[in-house]
């Protein structure tokens, strides 16, 4: 007999997920139901699977599953859909809401308009830029050298690499032409690079002015995708630590616009954007026990 799970489908700037209140819902096999909810012919359709959880330490406690079934440390996207279903479904008792995340503690800072909750700022915390700490294997330099402007060879081609961590790793290319780009062929070789042994998140960037530039995102473990926004915070200290950009941008990504500011006095980067619900819905698994 089919089970019987109530889900909410949001999307911030195009990153779409699947998310399911744990408050009442058991899902003994997030991992299995993240690769069947995320297919968009057989599922419901996302880019994975996000739960919300009781917490000990936060309003909600948020596990992310990307579309293959494997388990991120965090989304920027999601966190701030977390931020406005916790709200909404009285899991939270004011606008600022402490998410729990793998990558620590979130602050999700809910913007209403006409009284609605439509987008979030949201704390993301301290940029980390210790390679084994990203993590990245350096070969040379010691342990405490950035990895910032390096040569990495993939695929037969040397490419010029920053590596940050919003609490999961992403590799920062910058180049013209990112339009022309294959992802679906290029994607893979940095993803399951040797170097980076959590495999990582590959942002293209094209700078446009100093207070804008545009992506394109591999996301490890879910392809392509129309917006990252831990990788639009990972770009935005990218361009800082290359001299390519001031610390407050836009980030212009296929599903819309992030704003990034990497506060000197802090070190931590703010990410403003939209959080939207899309549908409510009743998905019936075979599967899951």
């Amino acid at each position: 007999m089919s089970k019987a799970i109530h889900f909410t489908k949001m999307q911030g700037i195009g990153n779409d997920y699947v998310y399911i209140n744990g408050f009442e819902e058991n899902i003994a096999h997030p991992e299995k139901l993240a690769r069947r909810v995320s297919d968009r012919h057989f599922g419901v359709g996302s880019d994975g699977l996000v739960l919300l959880l009781p917490s000990s330490e936060a309003d909600v406690r948020m596990r992310m599953f990307n579309a293959d079934g494997s388990e991120a440390e965090m989304c920027g996207n999601a966190v701030r859909c977390v931020g406005k279903i916790a709200r909404e479904r009285g899991l939270a008792s004011s606008d600022e809401v402490r998410v729990a995340t793998r990558s620590g503690l979130k602050i999700v800072r809910l913007l209403r308009r006409d009284g609605d909750i439509c987008a979030a700022t949201v704390d993301m915390g301290e940029p980390e830029l210790i390679p084994a700490r990203i993590p990245v294997l350096v070969k040379d330099g010691g342990d405490d050298a950035r990895f910032v402007s390096r040569p990495l060879e993939v695929d037969g081609k040397t490419w010029t690499v920053t590596a940050v961590s919003m609490g999961n790793p992403h590799a920062v290319v910058f180049l013209s032409g990112i339009d022309a780009l294959e992802l679906a062929k290029l994607g893979p070789g940095f993803e399951h690079h040797c170097l980076f042994p959590q495999r990582t998140n590959t942002e293209f960037v094209e700078v446009l002015t100093s207070t804008r530039v545009r992506m394109r995102v591999w996301e490890r473990g879910a392809g392509e995708t129309l917006a990252c926004g831990t990788g639009a915070c990972a770009v935005t200290v990218a361009c800082c630590l290359n001299g390519l950009t001031e610390n407050d941008i836009e980030v212009e990504l296929k599903g819309g616009v992030l704003r990034i500011r990497w506060d000197e006095a802090s070190n931590h980067v703010f990410m403003t954007g939209e959080a939207a619900t899309v549908f409510d819905g009743v998905y019936y698994d075979d599967e899951e026990d």
